[in-house]
């Protein structure tokens, strides 16, 4: 497919505000494509040109795009940039600079010619690269027609923001298959093992739904961590569970950890998929000399230790570790150890499937077990096998009193379900300082410009919501002004420059209350702190939180990882008198 039809798609989709519509055209859109086709245009969807767990960006800030118009089209760059302003999108602009440009290097151009220049730009380095990367987009440029070009310089900015998700795409593939959203279940299972979507899409097109249907880990590809429901009882977990497996719940980095020892590789991943291997050097090490695998996908639980009192740390100082400078610096001075509960795959062979208790005789079988602080940085995280309610509970207050969060309780014939909140796990937290027995995990949606002292951070409120899980929207819970400090504002700030958008996002529904000065596209978590959930009309997910106030940015959460509408209902239901 030329690339010149592909944009027809994009403004087609562009102009849609109902999901079902957009699915329907994307559906259209996938039909036409070959393979290759299909992978590609998945992530130029996404505004990138390789999977989103992949560290390949464009590194394209728009004064480098714009440079890249002015000088293809060699135009005067203040004339440019006036209109820009004018027409408030980069994109918009190229494309009325574009029509009045008579170029004689105008070709059609194919999807996989774009996809691989854009792709030689994005992995351009070193001396030099930001001249090469001028070069392709100029050239790219000077040949598309100018609707091509309004989507084209999007696409390195990731500006893309079509008004879509992943979820989408994927019943945009059971539509393409079937002409409704009857295969989404078995996709979206696949995905979550393999959340790589040009992979599906090719498998897909190559292959249909018995492709997907075999679906396994793969090394070097994280799976999608499984999520636990919520309970605040020893009774509650007795009657779901009968007799389980009851771990600590640590407060640390949730890790993934794929190993290679053929490749002598690790490469570590963060709940959103984040590769942050680099950041953790001592936990890399640790693996290579403590783990006794060929090839092996394990996950755990990354925890700050001071070694001179043999204590481990608040989650305050231990995220003091998440940098990108001064790595080896910081790595001494709070030494990482990782406690790990679940192993996922093992040379050759998928572990996703079986029972916890076949997953961690396995798992045992392959990491030092002296549990010694001291001594490994890769530890199994200690459990014990309960069926008592009052020993459950017993457990759950020593792991308060030793600092944790609170206690996982494992149903012991239970799978691990990439992706998905379920009963195989229960979390037992609880604060005893309010009604409310957890914190809940927020979208930051919007925000409201500053007044008075907040004028210089240039914002005074945000707005945040859930996620209901059956209109696939995010719905409202709080507008918060208050409980930040300056600097929490200022970072808020700083975030919400980098996804601020002009329009509201599709995905969001909200009252006309509550609307706000600044969107904000779907990418920032944050964990709020509550006094009470109240019913309220005035926000669409029914509920509010009375007196929220910030506890930390989730960075190590994906915007799936938000709370469900189903989910705030029960903490309303469940809260203590």
């Amino acid at each position: 497919m030329y690339f010149s039809r592909l944009a027809t798609y994009f403004e087609r989709i562009e102009g849609k505000s109902s999901r079902l519509e957009i699915t329907q055209i994307l559906a259209e859109l996938f039909n036409e494509l070959n393979a290759e086709e299909i992978g590609q245009t998945v992530y130029l969807l996404q505004g990138r040109v390789a999977p989103l767990f992949e560290k390949t960006e464009f590194g394209m800030a728009e004064k480098t795009v714009i440079k890249s118009i002015v000088s293809s089209l060699n135009i005067d760059r203040p004339y440019f940039e006036k209109e820009n302003r004018r027409l408030g999108d980069v994109g918009k602009t190229v494309e009325e600079f574009k029509k009045q440009y008579v170029s004689f290097e105008e070709k059609e151009m194919t999807i996989n010619e774009v996809f691989l220049e854009l792709e030689r730009l994005a992995k351009s380095s070193g001396d030099g690269s930001n001249d090469i990367k001028v070069g392709i987009l100029s050239g790219l440029i000077r040949q598309l027609d100018s609707k091509s070009c309004r989507f084209l310089v999007r696409i390195p900015q990731g500006m893309m923001r079509l008004g879509f998700s992943d979820m989408t795409i994927i019943d945009a593939y059971s539509w393409a298959l079937c002409g409704s959203k009857q295969f989404r279940p078995e996709i979206e299972a696949a995905y979550h093992v393999r959340p790589d979507l040009g992979y599906i899409g090719r498998l897909i097109k190559e292959k249909g739904m018995e492709g997907i249907k075999k679906v396994t880990p793969h090394i070097f590809t994280p799976i999608i961590m499984m999520r636990a429901e919520r309970l605040s009882s020893g009774e509650e977990i007795v009657k779901q569970l009968g007799e389980c497996a009851v771990e600590p719940k640590y407060d640390g980095f949730r890790l993934q950890i794929h190993y290679s020892k053929k490749l002598n590789e690790v490469r570590l991943y963060s709940r959103n998929l984040e590769d942050v291997t680099l950041m953790y050097p001592d936990v890399v090490e640790g693996v290579k000399n403590e783990i006794h695998a060929d090839e092996i996908i394990i996950e755990g639980e990354a925890i700050g230790y001071n070694p001179q009192i043999d204590q481990f740390l608040p989650f305050q100082e231990t995220v003091q570790r998440k940098r990108k400078y001064d790595i080896e610096e910081k790595a001494r001075e709070i030494p990482l150890k990782l406690f790990v509960f679940e192993l996922l795959y093992n040379s050759g062979a998928s572990f996703i499937n079986e029972p916890f208790t076949k997953r961690r005789e396995k798992l045992e079988s392959v990491i030092d077990v002296q549990n010694n602080p001291k001594q490994n940085t890769i530890i199994i995280a200690p459990h014990t096998l309960l069926s008592d309610a009052a020993r459950i509970e017993k457990t759950f207050d020593e792991a308060i009193a030793d600092g944790l969060e609170g206690i996982i309780a494992k149903k012991l014939d239970g799978t691990y379900r990439p992706g998905a909140r379920g009963w195989n796990w229960i979390k037992f937290k609880r604060s005893y300082s309010s009604k409310i027995h957890d914190t809940v995990d927020c979208l930051v949606m919007g925000y409201d410009t500053g007044k008075g002292k907040r004028t210089d951070f240039g914002i005074g409120a945000f707005l945040v919501g859930v996620y209901d899980e059956k209109e696939e929207v995010y719905k409202t819970v709080s507008k918060i002004g208050t409980g930040l400090t300056d600097e929490e504002w200022r970072e808020m700030k700083k975030r919400c420059n980098k996804l601020q958008t002009k329009t509201k996002p599709a995905q969001y529904a909200i009252d006309k209350t509550m609307e706000v000065d600044m969107w904000v596209a779907p990418g920032i978590v944050v964990e709020i702190k509550a006094d009470e959930i109240t019913q309220s009309p005035n926000h669409t997910a029914l509920f509010a939180l009375r007196f929220p106030r910030l506890v930390r940015f989730r960075d190590d959460k994906s915007i799936t990882d938000v709370t469900s509408f189903s989910e705030i209902s029960a903490l309303y239901t469940k809260q203590e008198a």
